[in-house]
């Protein structure tokens, strides 16, 4: 199988909003640690919407120590390709934990690059916005 058309069929819309919905999902469940810790690069960074900057194993221990999402949802998302074998999925996301008022809104960006044959995340931002 040839390597270029995987890591472009790896890196689709459909795919890449399949990886979000897995760690959403793991935010959901109090395992958001263990599956970032898997899928970023070592180098890998979040950027939140409150300025920090959290490498792989502070976002571990971060995650780890957060409370779970009760549900949440994903809007509005397309893929920028920005090289052969790597692509950003940007989208608007809502979420709600149990005891908040207010849901979290933000546009997020997660930037993928295909290592040893998946995708990986390389840097993930958060830009806090206004509930719709």
């Amino acid at each position: 199988m040839n390597p270029e058309v995987d890591a472009r069929a790896a890196l689709r819309l459909e795919s890449l909003l399949t990886l979000e919905r897995r760690g959403w999902d793991a935010l959901c469940r109090s395992e958001g640690g263990s599956f970032y810790g898997e899928i970023m690069t070592p180098e890998a960074v979040m950027v939140l919407v409150d300025g920090s900057v959290l490498d792989r194993q502070a976002t571990v221990h971060a995650l780890n120590d957060s409370p779970p999402w009760s549900s949440y949802s994903i809007e509005d998302a397309r893929q920028v390709p920005t090289g052969e074998t790597t692509a950003a999925l940007v989208y608007r996301a809502t979420a709600h934990r149990l005891g908040r008022d207010e849901p979290f809104c933000a546009l997020m960006a997660s930037h993928y690059a295909i290592v040893d044959g998946k995708p990986a995340l390389t840097l993930y931002q958060q830009t806090a916005i206004a509930s719709r």
